[in-house]
């Protein structure tokens, strides 16, 4: 049992996966600053100030806080707008550097074009015998 959990452990997808939440959970406080400290701010300014998070509604002893709620839609709405614009350009420079690759295969040097032409000329030669 011991060597299963070894071998499950040291396939790339678990590694993979690993190293994917460690960078996530790095990330995730980069894009949570950057939503508190900037985005947020800029929004407060641009609807004159106001903050969801204190809005409410008191019903008998209960304070039912709405505000809070349509804080944290907010939050993630701008969280998941960020994601969007990482992976937009992820997704461009990966796709540049595969375009860019696949027309390195393309062109053939002329040594190769040479040796595709004698490799062709002995098979032929060897059909022939």
């Amino acid at each position: 049992m011991l060597k299963e959990f070894k071998k499950f452990i040291a396939r790339g997808n678990v590694l993979d996966l690993a190293v994917g939440v460690i960078v996530g959970g790095a990330f995730s406080s980069i894009v949570t600053s950057l939503v508190n400290n900037i985005f947020t701010p800029i929004i407060g300014l641009i609807l004159g100030g106001i903050d969801f998070s204190n809005l409410s509604i008191t019903f008998k002893d209960t304070k039912i806080m709405y505000g809070a709620f349509i804080q944290s839609v907010i939050d993630f709405l701008i969280v998941a707008f960020c994601l969007f614009v990482v992976v937009k350009f992820v997704n461009r420079f990966t796709s540049k550097k595969e375009k860019k690759k696949s027309e390195e295969v393309k062109t053939k040097s002329n040594e190769l074009v040479v040796l595709e032409e004698i490799r062709d000329l002995m098979k032929n030669d060897i059909r022939n015998k």
